[in-house]
């Protein structure tokens, strides 16, 4: 995918309640925590994932739909 084919915003689904929002990724960093708006539960990636988009997220973070891997 090329960087004028990457999505920037992701539907995040909190995992504890069920809540989704669309979010904008960025996309020149990775986003290792998020605060769910309806239980305030903060969110960090799963195991093997970079951020909470590549976990929670409708689409993964824009390095890893580019193909060149993790943020960072």
């Amino acid at each position: 995918m090329t960087a004028s084919n990457v999505i920037l915003t992701s539907v995040m689904t909190c995992p504890v309640c069920g809540e989704k929002t669309e979010e904008t990724m960025p996309q020149d960093a990775c986003q290792w925590f998020f605060e769910c708006g309806a239980c305030r539960t903060v969110l960090r990636p799963e195991a093997g994932d970079c951020c909470v988009f590549c976990s929670y997220g409708s689409v993964p973070c824009p390095p890893v739909q580019e193909g060149s891997g993790c943020c960072g």
